[in-house]
């Protein structure tokens, strides 16, 4: 990516090409809505980094593959990942990171020294410092609402946090069941259990929504009594509204209700600090895209 810049001392633009060396995309289908672009420059702008870019770029279904390929012979150094490319994206890696491994999706590439392909999933580790801006995790009783590839990405960073114990939750019993089996294994000092939502039993400290009902508007049949005392309610779905999840929980008492904003926000740091090395504030940045949600 070109830019111009610079000034001559009688007043006419000057144009000296600026290079940018830190090309960074996020790919996806469809892909115009995605905030990342903003967040991702405010990072950098946050940093300093001025010969940083990022931008949306739009790959055909067929051709995720061939799409990174060339915007890395073009010069990109890495890019984030979207639907419905996670998986593509996954098999596509050179090496995984352990929390992609386990969460077998990829919302993360980076190109490496000797030019392969590094991938990781940083939506778990959003999730995790999202929640813990509010509460603590340790010791703590979680339940997990869903048992799809959104829950299966924050499992073992949030099993790494140490609660007491992680219960997923699903329509089909056997289905999270079998993913609470397959991360019990990664997950040591938590006690790591599945079942369907009608066999939900107790109270919880954290209770995320990792299902797609609030898109739709839809609520999840929940047992009364779910939220303990104190409770944290997150939906890692986010809008200018309430989630429909979020104001299930606000009818049931729930006093602390969390939208995805703050994830989004936070999985986008998490990929930065991968890139760059750097550690953006993702405070400033959240508050910028709250504004832009309210406005």
């Amino acid at each position: 990516m070109t830019g111009f810049a610079g000034r001559t001392t009688l007043g006419f633009p000057l144009f000296t090409p600026v290079l940018h060396t830190m090309r960074y995309v996020v790919i996806g289908n469809p892909i115009a809505h995605s905030k990342s672009p903003q967040i991702h420059a405010a990072f950098a702008a946050q940093c300093a980094l001025a010969d940083f870019s990022y931008e949306r770029l739009l790959a055909p279904l067929e051709d995720f593959a061939g799409t990174v390929r060339r915007f890395v012979a073009d010069g990109g150094k890495g890019c984030n990942v979207t639907v419905p490319f996670k998986e593509t994206a996954f098999a596509l890696a050179d090496q995984l990171t352990d929390r992609a491994a386990v969460a077998g999706a990829v919302n993360t590439l980076k190109l490496q020294d000797d030019g392969s392909l590094l991938g990781d999933n940083t939506d778990g580790a959003g999730l995790v410092t999202d929640v813990l801006r509010h509460t603590t995790l340790t010791g703590k009783r979680v339940l997990v609402l869903g048992a799809g590839g959104a829950a299966r990405g924050v499992l073992l960073p949030l099993a790494s946090a140490q609660p007491a114990s992680i219960v997923v939750a699903n329509r089909s019993a056997a289905k999270a069941v079998d993913l609470a089996a397959l991360l019990q294994a990664h997950a040591s000092g938590v006690a790591l259990t599945g079942c369907g939502f009608d066999g939900i039993q107790g109270e919880f400290d954290v209770v995320i929504n990792a299902t797609s009902a609030s898109l739709g508007g839809e609520r999840v049949p929940l047992p009364a009594g779910v939220f303990a005392t104190g409770a944290l309610a997150y939906d890692m779905m986010y809008g200018k509204d309430e989630t429909a999840f979020l104001a299930q929980a606000r009818e049931a008492g729930v006093a602390q209700r969390i939208d995805g904003l703050g994830m989004l926000v936070g999985q986008a740091a998490e990929a930065f600090r991968l890139w760059t090395g750097r550690a953006p504030d993702v405070e400033p940045v959240l508050a910028m895209m709250r504004a832009g949600l309210a406005g």
